[in-house]
């Protein structure tokens, strides 16, 4: 039998189930699926937001780039620390130079914060991958939680 015939035979993996930022349901399940427990809101604009929290971690997920509070595109996920303003400014640029995916600043309160964007536009991404993404960020807050509180 030829290479290609072969080939042709093997098997094709179903497709992976795409997650996008459209239904804040799925995204919720999916931060419940790891641990998370989860309280849905809206913000100002009617686009929902996601508060999130475990073991005495708290951040959110705010939907953006939506229509009317619905269809959203993207996402970002923030963590913030309203009683660390003592943080100083070079040890956040450190910790930006030294970290992937998340960026840290003040914000206008000079609270620090950590924020990560996800664009899961067009058709979304793989559940497997959002997953992980999850994970990344969990990685990200307990290391900036270090650098903000020293513990």
């Amino acid at each position: 039998m030829g290479t290609a015939v072969a080939a042709s035979l093997t098997p094709v993996p179903a497709a992976a189930e795409l997650v996008d930022a459209k239904s804040p349901k799925k995204i919720a399940a999916l931060l419940e699926s790891q641990g998370w427990q989860i309280e849905a809101s809206a913000d100002a604009r009617q686009d929902p937001v996601l508060k999130a929290s475990r073991q005495g971690e708290v951040f959110a997920v705010t939907f953006l780039n939506c229509e009317n509070g619905a269809n959203c595109r993207t996402l970002q996920l923030l963590m913030g620390f309203a009683d660390t303003k003592q943080v100083p400014l070079d040890k956040l640029n450190e910790w930006n130079r030294d970290r992937r995916f998340a960026r840290a600043y003040r914000d206008e309160e000079g609270d620090p914060v950590l924020a990560m964007d996800v664009d899961l536009d067009f058709r979304g991404l793989p559940r497997e991958n959002v997953g992980e993404l999850f994970k990344t960020w969990a990685g990200l807050m307990d290391s900036f939680r270090r650098l903000v509180r020293g513990s």
